[in-house]
């Protein structure tokens, strides 16, 4: 574990969700053969963190985030939400991938309505689709179409969607992977105040060192796969955070050391 020493965190209020993932082994079978993915992952993420998990490419980080969606079960082991067994989705927890996925056909409002409407509750909770628009500033694109959105506006789409279900756990696959440096950027300080405001749980997947202290309360570092805990790293420092944070940058160093990318400091 990588120690630090700085000011008392900043956390927002306990609304999301209790996670615990207990001893989780998973693999896949390939042309008839076995790759592990994950080894004995175990940890605890606390009602109201954002927690980020760092790793190397293809090492299984996606793969927890299926298991923690309840997307397919664990080979062994078990995840509890709130101290119950994940057995499969659920609204209380919900995903936003790298990918924004949103129904060319249908306006942006109707895209974010989509968990209301397959739930049969549009009718009566209408109001919660312009209050996410609202949260996520596209309240003047409600009609609008995903063409005539921008990456960055088209991802704010696909959260404000994950939003409308007022979700206690929010599941963030890389969510920022394809937009430009710029846009990227105010995406992450926008993604902090959502979740400070909310105070869902959240759990986030991503590639860049930057991004997970920038945001995360705790940073969870994976090995090669199969993926392995290496660290868990308390980001002990209070929002907004600056990037040029002298503590951040050190710890940036040790991160990258973990990730035997120490040479490319």
């Amino acid at each position: 574990m990588v120690a630090a020493t700085a000011p008392a965190l900043e956390s927002p209020a306990a609304a999301g969700m209790d996670l615990v993932i207990s001893r989780i082994d998973h693999h896949f079978e390939l042309r008839g053969e076995i790759l592990p993915v994950l080894d004995n992952v175990s940890l605890r993420v606390e009602p109201g963190e954002l927690v980020a998990l760092l790793g190397p490419s293809g090492c299984g980080k996606s793969t927890l985030l299926r298991l923690v969606a309840g997307l397919e079960p664990p080979a062994s082991g078990h995840i509890l939400a709130d101290g119950a067994a994940i057995r499969g989705p659920a609204p209380s927890r919900v995903v936003v991938f790298q990918d924004p996925t949103l129904y060319p056909w249908r306006t942006v409002f109707d895209n974010v309505a989509l968990g209301l409407e397959a739930r049969g509750q549009l009718k009566t909770e209408k109001h919660r689709v312009t209050e996410a628009l609202k949260l996520v500033g596209l309240l003047g694109f409600a009609t609008a179409y995903p063409q005539q959105l921008s990456g960055g506006m088209a991802q704010r789409a696909a959260l404000a969607r994950a939003l409308v279900n007022d979700p206690r756990l929010l599941i963030l696959d890389e969510p920022l992977g394809k937009l430009d440096s710029m846009t990227r950027i105010a995406m992450q300080s926008e993604l902090v105040a959502l979740w400070r405001k909310a105070g869902f749980t959240a759990l986030l997947v991503t590639h860049d060192v930057e991004e997970a202290l920038y945001m995360a309360t705790r940073v969870i570092v994976f090995s090669e796969r199969p993926a392995r805990v290496v660290a868990d790293v308390k980001v002990d420092r209070p929002y907004p955070r600056g990037r040029g944070d002298t503590y951040l940058v050190d710890l940036r160093h040790q991160l990258l050391e973990l990730l035997g990318l120490g040479s490319s400091w």
